[in-house]
């Protein structure tokens, strides 16, 4: 049970919205919140301190801010993904959170249910990012890859080598625990990588992402 605990480094400064989500994050028995940080400084201390296995990040912050805070923790230790959770919308600040690390970027006001999954899925090496914010992302890839058609597809939709992985196996008709079996992960992070390749792919379900997949040249055609 402990070995599935996630761990969770909670940064926000303001301190109505961080009560709440703490009350609401300390409803989930498999999330246990290690630490809170009202600045960006703070958040990089704690992160070197406890080693989370998720920041949950907001950008708006005094100090360094979030943007820069999240460079930093990406910098020392590449292998904690970071979850930003703003209500600032804008292209620039996408672009700026994409190089600068982010796994995802949540927008306040998501529901609670789907702000842990994200957490979830992101933890699980996944990368979640809002709907509303989908096109900005392609297009930000598009630009910053253009001239290379087949790399222009794989990282407009910025699918990540696991998702790749489980794409390739949803293309080749596999259930969900078939591929937990094959991959020796749990049931609980394939449905987490699978939410993730629907949002970024934007279809409704496997067989449009598979068949889409495979058009747009992002797997190989299963044998």
């Amino acid at each position: 049970m402990q070995s599935n605990l996630l761990r969770l480094l909670l940064v926000e400064d303001d301190e109505l919205f961080r009560l709440g989500l703490n009350i609401r994050l300390q409803k989930e028995a498999d999330i246990k919140i290690i630490g809170e940080a009202t600045d960006g400084e703070t958040a990089v201390e704690l992160t070197n301190q406890y080693l989370p296995d998720v920041v949950l990040l907001d950008i708006g912050l005094p100090g360094i801010g979030g943007v820069e805070a999240c460079r930093q923790i990406k910098q020392n230790h590449p292998e904690i993904p970071i979850l930003v959770l703003t209500s600032h919308f804008q292209k620039s600040l996408i672009e700026r959170l994409i190089q600068a690390g982010a796994s995802g970027y949540c927008l306040k006001g998501i529901e609670p249910h789907l702000l842990i999954l994200a957490l979830h899925s992101v933890a699980a090496g996944a990368s979640w990012w809002d709907q509303t914010v989908t096109a900005e992302i392609r297009t930000f890839f598009e630009n910053t890859s253009s001239g290379e058609t087949q790399n222009t597809v794989i990282a407009a939709h910025d699918l990540t080598q696991r998702e790749q992985e489980i794409l390739a196996l949803i293309a080749d008709g596999k259930t969900n625990q078939e591929i937990a079996n094959l991959l020796h992960i749990t049931l609980g992070t394939v449905r987490s990588h699978v939410h993730a390749i629907l949002q970024k792919l934007e279809v409704r379900d496997r067989t449009q992402a598979a068949i889409l997949a495979i058009q747009k040249g992002l797997i190989s055609k299963p044998s």
